[in-house]
């Protein structure tokens, strides 16, 4: 078993995060996936979560991580999703054309505690 050590704690909390894009569009193509891809990497390793698996495809994103105890779910989401999508938009005006809305990433999440 893979555990994960604390200071006072020891842990395998596991998430399966899926989301998808708004309306389903299919953006997430070319640069624009790699950067998502880059974006969801930087900003786990920022705040410690361990990314197990990970796929982009053309409308949604998968993602299977390791997290701390002390990070809730709906807090990793609103780390990775709010920070890639202001990103997108700054590097992507095109996205502009499809979202009109500040809103990029919708999401569906599924949890997996602990195996």
């Amino acid at each position: 078993m893979d555990y994960r050590y604390g200071s006072h704690t020891v842990f395998k909390i596991e998430y399966h995060f899926v989301w998808v894009t708004k309306y389903r569009y299919q953006v997430l193509r070319g640069d624009v996936a790699l950067r998502v891809r880059e974006l969801v990497k930087q900003t786990c390793e920022s705040f410690e979560i361990k990314i197990l698996r990970g796929v982009v495809s053309k409308d949604h994103v998968h993602i299977l991580v390791s997290a701390p105890p002390s990070i809730a779910p709906s807090e990793i989401m609103r780390r990775i999703k709010g920070r890639s999508a202001c990103k997108l938009f700054e590097e992507f005006p095109l996205l502009k054309k499809h979202y009109w809305g500040a809103t990029f990433l919708g999401e569906r999440l599924f949890l997996c505690n602990g195996g």
